[in-house]
């Protein structure tokens, strides 16, 4: 940058004290200014111009703090650049007690014999006009700092020009030396100040040009603050290919300050926000106190290289400068900044940061502190900062019983993270529990947590080893008998195979629902649910359900909410309210994504993909599963992985995806799966895949195997699967139509039979395997029934094979109204395959006329409103009244009004009988 902007004025007054000094009358110019507003620019600037323009000798020399200590070191750099003869400094004793002990003592007779030697060739090269340029001389050693002030009482009679340049003063020594000078009526003072805006963005221009300065100008001066040195190091970032960074380009600035001030800036750095001066100066160390701690920091806000409110302008600059530190170091500055909050009576969480920073707690109050902040950010949904307290917190803890707790503490934050990271604390955790180091409630969550890694063996030994312990202490504790109890009902549903021969204990049924302080309160409410469902009672259960699931929108976090949410919405879908839990779905998966918990995200994902497959919302159900998979591996999804993975099967194979879903399969599962509900999902799914590809065996040895392990873990009551009907269709596809009868009597046999998503799909079969002039009243039937169950798949099939009844019977009209309801719906679905099944039994349909029915005139369509013909043609394709209500932007009541208005004018009960015209009737409004 060449431009010197907003500097005229000094230009201006340095050339009139030049002019002086020509006539014989010696000046001596401090030039002070905050840190890279410009001060060594201008002496260049200047200087260059004097000897250039006016054949003026210039003198130079730099001071450094490195060589403060060094004796004469900068009057040394002055003598060597003019080549004047250094003798008298060679000639002293630099060990004799001639050295002041600071500048501003006053000097011995010794020193200043000395600086009279030394002076003699400056005011001999004087008679000519020369310039001193002095740079930093806050950074001069003393000797030569007693030899400038020396040279100042003799500038009058000289042609010399003295110029000094200096910042924040943060010795009280310099500043009564100034004091001194500034006695001196040939002493003057130039002060600088940052650019103005309108100069930081011309100089941009000047050195980037107009195209890139539009595109990064307003950014480089924003960052800049008006200091022309952080500007420069931004702009030559720019200009190198490099990404401008604040950061970088603050230390370098900062690394040619006094070395104080890079010590005052970490300090800040560490304390961040709404800190007072004296904060600073106790974590700061050194000799510098509030006074001048509140002095450098204004003179860096005004420098632009902090903001107005005392703080580093952004994390990038705050990680730069603590980066510059060794790893010792900056743990040194986090520690005292610990203590610091700790005494001032900050809250835990604070103090936790610093401590967790400097990745030490060496007293023993540090690990109540961590401890204490743990348990607050785990309640504010920070698991991230949570793992961090208690990670250091069991660093810093000798003691078994109280490491092991800590421990416990740790894998629930990191759970909430990732199971897999979570997973190497639990071999530790087993022998803590062995050990007797644990809690119940601690133990339970070991319990579940070495269940979802598929180490049942090792659950079921803690198990029965708190069973054992609770029965030899000889204590009467309903409460804790009960929260037993409910673990084992709870792992009789979710993993029978480990539950086969035991008993839950026995508890009174007065102390049942009496929770032990401590106990997870989620874990009877899982308890609850799974028994439910066990006995095939889910619609008994629903009002449980949605209290568990508005009470997890409140309590996450727990160690089995989640096991009782994912219960809960099992609960409703079993029960034909999946529209209900879809829309609980959406609301705790997003409210997981704004707490940033992915384990509970993944979960809630799946959750949320398994009810759009039971709503036929296809593209819904894999993006969801999907991101489930993303959100947690498939290795920290343990056994659970059959939830995310049964959804993407099934859906890949209802897309016609085919090779998606054996891609799906090749994913490795762990045999334990196969002991718990999500093995039995995995292998349904399977079959579905196999039979879709025309592996009817293998589909049938898939559904069987689902009937086997249902019916050894005594849960064939449950209704789980529907494995007898889809078992039948692969017989049915065997060419053994007995085998097919025998299992689809059985399954409408069973206690769940009623519901309308099993027994819809079940009379589809029997209408298949029975006699023809028994299908179209099964299929009628079947039809409201996947209608009412939100079933899409179903309907679809039902649909085409009622289709397929009408063709056989005669009635070409109402089949070929069928086919276009089912190629509707499955379009509308994005199941491919059953759409190009229905495509291929239309041609017959297509060709002719209506052979049934009546004609359009005497339908009484015409008798019709407008509104009236709209709904009931949309009913005609199948959507049900919410779905055509949402089409319409009306509601459901004003549908029902309507259709009962078209029933009777059209003579008709029910939506299956209206007539095939108003297919074209839509076509012709739509």
């Amino acid at each position: 940058m060449a431009t010197l902007l907003e500097r005229d004025t000094h230009i201006d007054r340095l050339d009139a004290l030049l002019d002086e000094c020509a006539a014989r009358a010696g000046q001596a110019v401090l030039v002070e200014g905050p840190l890279g507003c410009g001060k060594t620019e201008l002496l260049r600037v200047f200087s260059g111009r004097a000897a250039g323009e006016h054949g003026v000798r210039v003198v130079s020399a730099r001071c450094s703090a490195h060589e403060r200590a060094l004796p004469f070191g900068v009057v040394g750099q002055l003598f060597r650049a003019a080549r004047w003869s250094t003798s008298p400094i060679e000639q002293l004793d630099l060990t004799a007690p001639i050295r002041p002990v600071s500048a501003h003592l006053a000097p011995s007779p010794e020193l200043l014999h000395v600086c009279r030697q030394l002076a003699r060739p400056v005011l001999e090269a004087a008679e000519k006009p020369l310039i001193m340029a002095v740079d930093d001389i806050g950074d001069a050693d003393g000797e030569s700092l007693h030899f400038l002030q020396y040279l100042v009482r003799h500038l009058p009679q000289s042609r010399l020009l003295l110029l000094l340049t200096d910042g924040t003063a943060l010795r009280s020594e310099r500043r009564k030396m100034y004091a001194e000078l500034f006695r001196h009526p040939h002493v003057h003072r130039l002060r600088l100040s940052p650019l103005s805006r309108a100069s930081t963005l011309r100089l941009v221009v000047e050195d980037l040009g107009d195209e890139d300065a539009r595109q990064v100008g307003d950014g480089l001066a924003d960052a800049a603050g008006g200091n022309p040195l952080l500007l420069r190091t931004l702009v030559e970032e720019h200009r190198t290919g490099t990404e401008p960074r604040y950061g970088s380009a603050l230390l370098s600035c900062l690394h040619r300050a006094d070395p104080g001030v890079l010590r005052i800036v970490r300090a800040l750095a560490v304390l961040g926000e709404d800190t007072e001066p004296a904060d600073v100066a106790r974590v700061a160390g050194g000799d510098d106190g509030p006074e001048t701690v509140a002095e450098v920091l204004a003179t860096l806000t005004t420098a632009g290289l902090i903001d107005a409110t005392g703080r580093l302008r952004t994390d990038d600059a705050r990680t730069h400068v603590l980066d510059d530190l060794s790893t010792s170091e900056q743990a040194e500055l986090q520690l005292r900044a610990a203590r610091l909050r700790l005494d001032a009576g900050a809250g835990a969480g604070v103090v936790s940061q610093h401590l967790v920073a400097a990745g030490h707690a060496p007293e023993p109050w540090a690990v109540l502190v961590l401890t204490e902040a743990a348990e607050q950010a785990l309640l504010d949904h920070r698991p991230r900062f949570a793992a961090d307290c208690l990670r250091l917190a069991h660093r810093a803890t000798a003691d078994e019983r109280a490491k092991a707790v800590l421990r416990h503490r740790l894998t629930h934050a990191e759970w909430q993270l990732s199971p897999s990271m979570a997973a190497r604390h639990l071999t530790a955790l087993t022998a803590a529990a062995h050990a007797g180091h644990l809690g119940l409630d601690e133990a339970l969550s070991v319990v579940l947590q070495l269940l979802w890694h598929g180490r049942g063996a090792d659950a079921v030994a803690v198990l029965d080893l708190l069973r054992t312990r609770a029965e030899s202490a000889g204590r009467n504790e309903p409460a804790e008998a009960g929260a037993l109890r409910d673990a084992e009902i709870w792992l009789a549903y979710t993993h029978p195979v480990l539950a086969r021969g035991r008993r839950p204990p026995r508890v009174p049924a007065e102390s049942r629902h009496v929770v032990l302080p401590g106990i997870d309160p989620f874990l009877g409410a899982a308890a609850a649910l799974a028994g439910a469902l066990a006995v095939g009672r889910a619609t008994d259960a629903v009002d449980r359900a949605q209290q568990v699931l508005r009470e997890a929108q409140l309590h996450s976090g727990t160690a089995w909410v989640e096991q009782a949410v994912l219960l809960g919405l099992r609960v409703l879908t079993r029960a034909g309210r999946t529209d209900d839990a879809a829309t609980w779905t959406r609301r705790l998966l997003a409210l997981a994504e704004r707490h940033d918990t992915p384990t509970a995200t993944a979960l809630y994902a799946a959750a949320h993909g398994e009810t759009a497959l039971l709503l036929g919302d296809l593209t819904t159900a894999q993006e969801s599963s999907s991101a489930a998979l993303t959100h947690l591996s498939p290795a920290a999804w343990g056994v659970a992985v059959g939830l995310p993975l049964s959804t993407l099967i099934l859906t890949a194979t209802r897309a016609g995806e085919h090779r998606t879903a054996a891609k799906h399969l090749t994913h490795a599962v762990s045999e334990a799966i196969f002991q718990s509900q999500y093995g039995l999902h995995y292998l349904y799914a399977r079959g579905h895949h196999h039979l879709a590809i025309q592996h009817s065996h293998a589909g049938l040895a898939d559904f069987l195997s689902c009937g086997e392990l249902v019916r050894t873990w005594g849960l064939d009551a449950a209704g789980t699967v529907p494995w007898r009907t889809y078992a039948a269709e692969a017989w049915l596809r065997l060419g053994n139509r007995d085998q097919a009868w025998r299992l689809i009597h059985e399954q409408l046999s069973r206690p769940d039979a009623d519901r309308p998503q099993v027994r819809g799909p079940a009379l589809r079969l029997l209408a298949a395997a029975g006699p023809p002039d028994r299908r179209i009243p099964l299929l009628t039937e079947a039809v409201d029934l996947t209608e009412s169950s939100g079933d899409r798949h179903e309907q679809i099939r039902v649909l085409a094979g009622l289709s397929r009844a009408f063709q056989a019977a005669g009635n070409k009209r109402r089949a070929r109204l069928l086919l276009r309801q089912a190629l509707h719906v499955a379009n509308m679905c994005g199941m491919g395959p059953l759409a190009r099944e229905v495509l291929s039994v239309s041609g017959d349909l297509d060709s002719g006329g209506p052979a049934h029915g009546v004609s359009r005139d005497d339908s009484g369509i015409g008798a019709l409103t407008e509104s009236e013909r709209r709904i009931a043609s949309l009913a005609v394709l199948g959507y049900t009244n919410r779905e055509i209500a949402l089409r319409l932007y009306i509601t459901t009541s004003t549908v029902e009004q309507h259709l009962t208005q078209v029933y009777r004018k059209l003579g008709v009960r029910r939506r299956k009988d209206l007539p095939a015209d108003l297919w074209a009737n839509l076509k012709k409004t739509g």
